[in-house]
């Protein structure tokens, strides 16, 4: 992406400061801030040589870091768990790490998290949820929270501003001024994003559309959309936007900063103050939850880069993998079930799951429902029913599988 015009200077402050975050990939970011690697080394030369607007406190950043430590030990903890078919937890893998000969074995708890962060695990039928925790993820990009604020008037048309904000960090990801609130507009500005900080590993959203179903399916095509890219998918409670707290709080700030007695005349300007803003927002304002630190220092991009075009759907030895229809049905051991036209055309995997005769339902990395055979089929013309899960990560920190009934 070429620099944007308004603030090509704020745009080279962000490059650097996400170039020295530990473990940095600097050649992956000149490219996906659209700039050649001479470029890129040499804005961050004159950072080193000379400071930047109030940011020389950043050259003197330690060559050596504990993060690129921490990445390996959490490759050998997958490397474990790959080894041994997806079947151990952390007690098993941190004991196996100390066979190992590895100095500072994380502790199970921590394994176990690191398992989850990459979809490893899968929350049992009658697994306890645990304690309720304070709702705040433990890494950037483990989850970022999405949403429209409020539309307002222009001089020509309306803006719905489009937002999406890391939960750790409180990172402004992105900050879109957007002409309405349809699906392609979404995947257009939120590809855009992805190719810039890369994928998160989930996304929190409402129930409202394009990424919430008007009809009370918990899918979309919009929703389908980010599954196929690895992407895990959250819907808070109805009717409860605490669930998005972080976001909402965003909100009113940029509210309070930006758009209180303004007045813009189209998109493109409102774009701009945004672009000034989010910059601001991201590397300068202090933020209370965070210690009066800035999001961007505890920021950085996500390892897992955007593919534009996608591989063929994989799914494990043994899966029984059906196509669901053009109305959202597929067929299984003479049952219909209905699992949403979103999924249509698309291939779904029943897996085997804890209990004898019941099945796991599964579109790509995510669950989306179980399938009880032990149950008799439906009547003729009657179709299995998809019921909605449990969403809210807050109250639920584990989720429940949802069962398909007959």
């Amino acid at each position: 992406m070429p620099w944007r015009e308004l603030s090509v200077k704020e745009q080279r402050e962000e490059f650097v400061k996400l170039a020295l975050q530990a473990g940095a990939n600097k050649s992956e970011l000149c490219r996906r801030f659209g700039i050649s690697r001479e470029k890129g080394y040499k804005w961050l030369r004159r950072y080193r040589a000379e400071g930047c607007n109030g940011l020389a406190d950043r050259s003197r950043r330690p060559r050596t870091s504990p993060g690129r430590t921490a990445a390996a030990i959490e490759q050998e903890v997958l490397r474990i768990r790959d080894a041994n078919n997806d079947a151990w937890g952390g007690r098993k893998i941190a004991w196996r790490m100390a066979e190992n000969g590895w100095r500072d074995v994380p502790a199970p708890s921590t394994i176990t998290a690191i398992l989850r962060r990459h979809g490893k695990l899968e929350a049992g039928r009658h697994e306890h949820p645990g304690p309720l925790q304070r709702f705040e993820r433990s890494a950037p990009n483990e989850l970022w929270q999405i949403d429209f604020k409020g539309h307002f008037p222009l001089l020509a048309g309306r803006c719905h501003p489009l937002t999406v904000l890391d939960d750790h960090s409180r990172y402004a990801v992105g900050l879109e001024a957007c002409a309405d609130e349809q699906d392609l507009t979404v995947r257009e500005r939120l590809s855009r994003i992805f190719r810039r900080h890369g994928l998160p590993n989930e996304m929190l959203m409402d129930n409202g559309p394009p990424w919430g179903d008007r009809g009370g399916q918990p899918f979309t095509a919009f929703t389908v959309w980010l599954m196929r890219r690895g992407i895990g998918v959250l819907h808070g409670r109805p009717y409860h936007p605490q669930t998005q707290g972080k976001d909402e709080r965003f909100h009113r700030t940029l509210a309070a900063e930006v758009l209180f007695g303004r007045h813009f005349g189209d998109i493109p300007a409102c774009q701009g103050a945004f672009d000034r803003w989010r910059h601001i927002y991201n590397h300068e304002r202090p933020h209370e939850a965070l210690g009066l630190q800035p999001p961007a220092r505890r920021y950085r991009i996500s390892a897992r880069p955007f593919v534009e075009a996608l591989p063929p759907i994989e799914y494990r030895p043994g899966d029984q993998v059906r196509r669901v229809d053009d109305n959202g049905v597929l067929q299984f051991k003479g049952r219909r079930l209905r699992v949403g036209k979103a999924f249509r055309g698309q291939d779904v995997a029943l897996r085997q799951g804890s209990e004898d005769g019941v099945l796991s339902v599964h579109f790509c990395h995510q669950h989306i429902g179980s399938l009880d055979l032990r149950r008799a089929p439906p009547t003729c013309g009657m179709v299995d029913i998809l019921d909605t899960m449990p969403t809210n990560p807050q109250a639920q920190p584990h989720r429940q599988p949802a069962r398909l009934t007959p």
